[in-house]
């Protein structure tokens, strides 16, 4: 059940992530405040898809892990609590602030200055959660370059 869990929940935490990232960078650069201001306002709700798509994904990977060895599976294991650390202390807060600022209709600088900060902090969180899944499928044999010496 855990190997059919982590992809499942993996997916779905990256492509959750993903969405927030693309409506956050397409509505501030091609729309007006009314559609920054509900894209900031949903944001905080999809948290209730993310995060136990998180746990799930962690909890499984934590399970799966503990059975494997090699260089894709301590690669993944580093990328982790960045991943974490970069959503809890920096990703959570700076969704739950904009949405209030976006609502509040105060687009000044602290605004865009945390924007800008989710952004590239978001970003770097994709490129992990990414290379994370490159190396789970590899460590599955899903990949057209299969793992090796795991």
């Amino acid at each position: 059940m855990t190997k059919i869990i982590h992809p499942i929940a993996g997916t779905l935490a990256l492509l959750t992530i993903l969405s927030f990232w693309l409506a956050t960078a397409l509505s501030e650069l091609f729309a007006d405040q009314g559609v920054v201001t509900a894209v900031k306002t949903a944001i905080p709700w999809g948290f209730v898809i993310l995060v136990p798509a998180l746990m799930a994904v962690g909890g499984s990977g934590f399970r799966l892990g503990r059975q494997r060895r090699g260089p894709l599976v301590a690669a993944k294991r580093r990328r982790m609590p960045v991943i974490a650390a970069n959503g809890i202390l920096i990703l959570i807060p700076a969704a739950f602030y904009l949405s209030a600022k976006a609502q509040a209709g105060a687009f000044d600088t602290g605004f865009y200055t945390v924007q800008a900060v989710e952004l590239i902090v978001g970003g770097v969180n994709i490129a992990l959660l990414s290379m994370n899944m490159r190396d789970g499928l590899r460590l599955a044999g899903r990949s057209r370059h299969p793992a090796r010496a795991c």
